[in-house]
């Protein structure tokens, strides 16, 4: 029976006197590892130990939003070969303009944060690398090239992780992106959010720079095939072309600069590692030079 279900028999469990296995404990560990690999998306996962053997233990039921993300993540990694690059963005400049202007921006409604402008340079840097901006459909052999931008943006809220989705973000300026991206936050965080405000996206932004790290490894959000991560800007010393440094001298070889870590995952079978890293310095450098996106965006 074991052979003929393709079960490990050294893993099955038996509940027969002395750990006997019965036909009925090949059949019932079949089923677990069947029902292991429906909701994972993928391989058959092993059945769990018993946790209590070794001390006290507590269950809780996963919430709605957490299974729903663990089923779909757990589809993702499964499904897409991933591929992460990473690079780094000197937004010394930027953050100097942003505080200059987060005032008006606050007036209107919004926060001028780094999550908001990145929303801005992506969505122009997805016209620019159309490849970025697509899904593959394996079943018919195709490709399929959105002639739209929509940016989903995560959310870390007290339910699990929820992605709003800006749409048509490249007709929008940084303010209006800035007032609504702080609107869908607000309504994920207040449980208002709805369905249809996180579906359609094309591309989606995960910045944990609030809370710490430096790189990481986002899992690309299918049918997507991209998504950026953003970690928490640090001061670096940055090496300087002589003559450039400070008024003091031009023996000053380091400068301070704020530096923004960028990790960007991507699904190998559209895109590959050069038009990958391509995009990535393009969205550095627009970052680190905020003019470039008025004359390239």
């Amino acid at each position: 029976m074991a052979r003929e279900l393709g079960v490990d028999i050294d893993k099955v469990p038996g509940t027969g006197p002395g750990g006997r296995i019965s036909v009925d404990d090949v059949k019932a560990y079949a089923k677990r590892l069947l029902s292991g690999a429906a909701r994972s998306g993928g391989a058959a996962a092993e059945p769990l130990p018993d946790f209590s053997r070794w001390g006290e233990i507590e269950r809780q039921p996963m919430r709605a939003v957490r299974r729903k993300t663990a089923e779909h993540l757990s589809a993702a990694w499964a499904t897409v070969p991933h591929v992460t690059q990473f690079d780094d963005a000197d937004i010394t400049a930027l953050d100097e303009l942003r505080k200059k202007h987060a005032k008006e921006v606050e007036a209107a409604g919004g926060n001028l944060t780094v999550t908001a402008i990145a929303v801005k340079v992506v969505a122009a840097a997805l016209r620019r690398y159309p490849q970025l901006n697509a899904s593959i459909d394996m079943d018919a052999a195709e490709i399929i090239y959105k002639k739209y931008v929509n940016i989903g943006i995560a959310v870390d809220t007290d339910r699990g992780l929820l992605v709003p989705v800006i749409r048509n973000a490249d007709q929008k300026n940084i303010v209006q992106l800035s007032v609504e991206l702080a609107q869908l936050s607000e309504k994920a965080r207040n449980r208002k959010i709805s369905l249809e405000e996180m579906q359609g996206g094309c591309f989606s932004i995960s910045n944990l720079g609030a809370i710490g790290g430096t790189y990481f490894t986002p899992i690309v959000n299918a049918p997507e095939v991209a998504i950026l991560g953003i970690s928490r800007a640090s001061w670096q010393p940055v090496r300087a072309e002589r003559g450039r440094g400070p008024a003091s001298g031009d023996d000053v070889d380091f400068v301070p600069r704020l530096m923004l870590p960028l990790s960007l995952s991507y699904d190998h079978r559209v895109i590959d590692g050069a038009d990958g890293i391509r995009f990535l310095r393009w969205v550095a450098e627009a970052l680190e030079q905020p003019f470039l996106l008025a004359l390239q965006g």
